[in-house]
């Protein structure tokens, strides 16, 4: 945990759906770093819960799958409540290095950003060529007019000041409350940053059809970008 006192309080949030295979290291290597950890167990069928709490975890069980967006919804608001001055998010399937949360954290602690994005693609891409193709698609219509632009609108590596997670209104269940929450600290000048992770694909990881859920995914950024139109000219 947290040793220093003075610093500000740092709490992980970490979204999963049957990851009891992972969700136990994931936690300890986490908890190296923040103050604490709140595991959002989105209505596993496994020991996900289980194994997060004995990891030493807060466990908030929603009883039925409600989505990832949801999900991080929930983790958001309970870490706010919490009293968290900074969220960091991630994935509970192995594929984000709990080791580097130092990293997204630094651009907050020094005040150029207030909400840091983990990229895979800043450096070497990690992810496998057709993911990367759907994910390049969603961060374009992303980026599409706009001058200040990301690579990786898709991680969910993240860290939030909380100001940023409080400006958050996540409507979303699925994984398109990954673009809107974007969206929604750009239209509130939020300052955006990125900085390069590691990331991990395995043959354990996620079950979801990569077409269907990019195809998904890039039709609810299209409907959020419209949103966004149609409130910046008043039409909404």
């Amino acid at each position: 945990m947290n040793p220093d006192a003075q610093a500000p309080k740092v709490v992980a949030v970490i979204p999963c759906l049957n990851e009891e295979r992972f969700i136990g290291g994931i936690v300890t290597r986490a908890a190296k770093y923040v103050s604490k950890v709140i595991v959002v167990d989105d209505g596993s069928t496994d020991q996900t819960s289980q194994a997060a709490s004995q990891a030493g975890a807060d466990v908030i069980r929603h009883p039925a799958s409600r989505g990832a967006g949801a999900a991080t919804k929930t983790g958001l608001e309970a870490a706010l409540n919490s009293g968290a001055a900074i969220i960091v998010t991630l994935d509970g399937d192995n594929q984000h290095d709990p080791d580097e949360i130092p990293v997204l954290l630094k651009p907050l602690t020094t005040g150029e950003a207030d909400l840091v994005i983990g990229s895979r693609f800043l450096r070497e891409a990690c992810a496998p060529v057709f993911r990367k193709l759907g994910i390049d698609i969603i961060t374009w219509l992303y980026n599409a007019g706009h001058k200040d632009r990301i690579v990786d609108a898709q991680s969910g590596f993240r860290a939030y000041s909380r100001k940023a997670a409080e400006a958050m209104n996540i409507t979303y269940p699925g994984f398109g409350f990954s673009i809107q929450t974007l969206v929604q600290a750009r239209k509130k000048g939020l300052k955006i940053a990125e900085v390069p992770i590691a990331c991990i694909y395995h043959d354990a990881g996620s079950t979801l059809n990569p077409f269907i859920h990019g195809l998904s995914v890039a039709l609810a950024v299209f409907k959020i970008r419209m949103e966004e139109e149609f409130t910046k000219t008043g039409k909404s």
